[in-house]
């Protein structure tokens, strides 16, 4: 076991899908010769050449087309976003294209391709820098959407995307990157479809996904204090939702408290609420609480983005609520 930093685990995992297959190829701003915004592909170039490392234009849309293209012809390229907001410019191309391709295509395409990237609310970075645009993606048919949250699931799970013959959108926070775990030396893969049961428990199962699983488990030294048994999953798939393993920890709880960061206007909570109002409203002891972003731009000032985002105490002061012990 080693111990590594969660933007080391990525680069891992590039690294070792780019030696495994000739046919993976990194392409986007800066992520050749500067090594990435995050330096997840620090000095890959030196090991892999400037065509295996492609240093784009700042053009997104073109050279989101031009990697779909590639994947047509059975190349396997990992886009890199600068940051995850800037890829709205190119939404059309994974839209249009790379989720659809396959099927309008009769089958006759098949297009792996990754598109990953720094995303979430950090610290002061400014509204167009603190994009959550998990649920922009959510209702394009043809693509998978992932969501890290540790050192050891971004490189399982980063391998698996590269794997995968459909395009699929990786999200990573940008303040998950100094993540510190100890990672096996041996060569693993994680499942893309399947949520994780972070802490099993019998009285509230609490969702969340990326950054909003570590202030859940922040609140749960809390709630444990309180006297409370909680059930924490980290949901990891947003689409498609692990409905098989949210369905088995509701029939034994009865209660869910939903914890995201995106808003909540059409955001990942309310489908998970749709869904779950649809397939289990019988095992409701509760109705559904959502705990979601402000629906407004994330404000640069310090105070104020603190003030837009979940925090830990709002998620005891939720459980209290849904087990009828209001604070």
């Amino acid at each position: 076991m080693t111990e590594t930093l969660m933007f080391n685990a990525l680069r891992e995992a590039i690294d070792e899908e780019m030696a495994r297959d000739n046919t993976v190829f990194v392409l986007g701003e800066d992520v050749g010769h500067y090594g990435g915004s995050y330096k997840v592909t620090k000095d890959l170039y030196k090991k892999y050449g400037d065509l295996r490392l492609l240093d784009t234009p700042i053009a997104e849309n073109s050279f989101t087309g031009m990697a779909v293209g590639a994947a047509m012809t059975g190349l396997r390229p990992i886009i890199e976003g600068m940051n995850m907001g800037f890829l709205l410019l190119a939404f059309n191309q994974i839209a249009n294209n790379a989720g659809m391709l396959r099927y309008t295509s009769g089958g006759n395409f098949k297009i792996p391709v990754v598109i990953r990237g720094p995303g979430g609310v950090g610290r002061q970075l400014g509204a167009e820098h603190s994009q959550r645009l998990e649920a922009y993606f959510q209702a394009v048919p043809g693509l998978k959407i992932v969501a890290c949250s540790t050192t050891y699931n971004a490189k399982g799970l980063l391998k698996s995307a590269i794997r995968d013959d459909n395009p699929v959108l990786f999200f990573e926070h940008v303040l998950l990157y100094n993540l510190k775990e100890h990672l096996p030396h041996q060569e693993y893969t994680l499942p893309l479809d399947k949520a994780e049961i972070v802490r099993s428990g019998t009285d509230v199962t609490i969702l969340s996904y990326s950054r909003m699983r570590h202030h859940c488990v922040q609140a749960l030294k809390q709630l444990e204090k309180d006297g409370f048994n909680p059930e924490l999953i980290d949901l990891i798939s947003l689409k498609p939702l692990d409905m098989n393993t949210i369905g088995e920890s509701i029939r034994k709880t009865h209660r869910v408290i939903i914890v995201e960061e995106c808003m909540k206007t059409g955001g990942i909570g309310a489908e998970l609420t749709a869904l779950i109002n649809e397939q289990l409203f019988d095992e409701l002891d509760a109705p559904v609480i959502r705990l979601s972003s402000q629906d407004i731009p994330t404000p640069y000032n310090g105070t104020l983005e603190r003030l837009t985002i979940i925090q830990p105490n709002q998620i005891v002061e939720a459980v209290h609520k849904i087990m009828g012990n209001q604070i």
